[in-house]
């Protein structure tokens, strides 16, 4: 007699062997808090680019909203619970975006790619909160002094360098920006019928609800380099690193780093309609 299953509890592929742990589950079905962990270190990097070039990146029910700004991020993890005190690292590129759908209507940073070198958060963000998440190698922030660096590569192909210079503290703050959370557009193909969707909508992680706590902040100048690259060096994904390889560079805005303690879980990212 083949297994059931039990309604409401999470699942992902393979389901055969009950609910999945991750992220969002523990291996007692608990949740976990997120207060003191993961620690976290972030390099940031933004640059004004072409608006034109940032409509054409975006999907169905999207628009550019305020300046074309691109933001580059790299984040290190550590003391990670879901992953047993284990960490990883991410490399994401946002642009400011506005959803316009039949009934919601939200605003935030899109984010158009993240790259993650774990192949676990990798899959439970793909499946379970629609982000768009690939595969690379992404090694530790480098600091020295008032400098920090980051590099991303595939099997030894560098495509993203990225530096933030003259770290000083932040001086002035800035008003909080007015966003509804972070947007991506979830799709996944349909099984043999290659050019139809199993899933294919917008969806938001709310700006609300994370326990992260700020230990510092640094701001600097910033300068980033994507390396053009062949099929070869990139089989799955030289189409992004092209695309924005391409962007206009009207004027480097700045840059951070940034340390800290905690997050969410994101069991609250919601479809938008």
């Amino acid at each position: 007699m083949s297994y059931t299953f039990i309604p409401d509890e999470m699942y992902r592929m393979p389901t055969h062997f009950g609910p999945a742990t991750g992220p969002r589950r523990g291996p007692d079905g608990r949740k976990f808090d997120c207060k003191d962990n993961p620690k976290s270190i972030s390099l940031s990097a933004s640059f004004l680019s072409n608006a034109s070039q940032l409509e054409n990146l975006l999907p169905p029910g999207f628009s550019l909203y305020g300046d074309p700004i691109v933001t580059i991020s790299e984040t290190n993890m550590t003391e990670i619970e879901w992953l047993a005190g284990r960490g990883y690292s991410v490399l994401g590129v946002t642009i400011p975006a506005k959803f316009s759908g039949q009934k919601d209507s939200a605003v935030g940073p899109f984010l158009m790619v993240l790259w993650e070198n774990l192949a676990d958060p990798i899959i439970t963000g793909r499946e379970e909160l629609g982000f768009s998440k690939i595969y690379c190698e992404i090694p530790d922030i480098r600091i020295i002094r008032d400098t920090a660096a980051a590099q991303a590569s595939w099997f030894g192909f560098t495509f993203m360098d990225m530096q933030v210079t003259n770290l000083r503290p932040l001086t002035e703050s800035k008003s909080p920006e007015n966003v509804d959370g972070m947007l991506h557009y979830k799709y996944m193909p349909r099984t043999g019928e290659w050019g139809k969707a199993d899933a294919q909508y917008a969806v938001i992680t709310p700006s609300e609800g994370s326990n992260a706590v700020i230990q510092q902040h640094l701001v600097g100048d910033a300068n980033v380099k994507w390396n053009e690259a062949r099929w070869e060096d990139l089989p799955t994904f030289y189409q992004a690193v092209n695309a924005f390889a391409d962007l206009e560079i009207k004027e480097f805005i700045g840059g951070s780093l940034t340390r800290s303690t905690g997050s969410k879980d994101l069991s609250d990212q919601k479809i938008l309609y």
